[in-house]
């Protein structure tokens, strides 16, 4: 995952062990995510979202109606507003599946509520192998305390995350939901005084030797 300019000095401490050296955040590459269900139990997609995050910077959303296997339910049309009629037309997920994969393949993902996300992934994408995870609702609480609340709407407002996009992006769609969640994840990839975190510190793990396992956010 890390580009060959991002290379890393293994440094020995004063005993002789080797620590884990301390990557700038920048030097992965993730892909942010979010999905809007029908509201059915499991849920099935109905929109979805990715934007990259390369080198900290903030790439182009990609956005897709999906025409689900089962009906939208009111609820859920009430939340992000898509009805069945927006999405009569659509793809079927297994036509963009190829598109998907490709997008967040190599990356770590991000997504608020994460294990929403990957679950509904994990439903639709056959013998995937999710990543790790940053998953920015579990960050904020443990990076930004003594907020009142960690809801995405909320931490929109507390630091003007939607400032300067379009006002046709709407909250509870794709698009919107993740791009507010792409700002959130890179301000709390910066410490108070605006330096980058490293890898390590946002997932707050300590390293586990040779260990090949990825620890997942969620």
């Amino acid at each position: 995952m890390l580009p060959e300019a991002a290379e890393l000095k293994v440094v020995p401490t004063l005993d002789g062990r080797v620590r884990e050296p301390m990557s700038d955040w920048t030097s992965l590459c993730y892909a942010v995510v979010d999905v809007e269900s029908n509201g059915q139990q499991p849920p099935d997609l109905v929109e979805m979202a990715v934007v990259p995050i390369v080198g900290g910077v903030i790439g182009e959303p990609k956005s897709w109606l999906v025409k689900p296997e089962r009906p939208i339910k009111y609820f859920a049309t009430r939340i992000h507003g898509l009805t069945n009629d927006d999405v009569a037309d659509a793809p079927a997920f297994a036509d963009i599946e190829d598109e998907v994969r490709r997008r967040i393949d190599d990356s770590v993902l991000v997504a608020h509520k994460a294990h929403v996300d990957v679950g509904v992934l994990q439903r639709h994408l056959d013998e995937w192998k999710c990543p790790e995870v940053f998953d920015t609702l579990k960050l904020a609480k443990r990076l930004l305390p003594n907020q009142m609340s960690y809801q995405l709407g909320a931490s929109v407002t507390s630091f003007s995350l939607a400032d300067g996009l379009p006002d046709a992006l709407l909250p509870h769609r794709a698009t919107y939901d993740v791009l507010v969640t792409a700002r959130l994840f890179v301000r709390l990839a910066s410490r108070d005084d605006g330096t980058p975190r490293s890898p390590q510190e946002l997932h707050d793990q300590k390293p586990r030797g040779d260990s090949n396992e990825v620890p997942s956010l969620f």
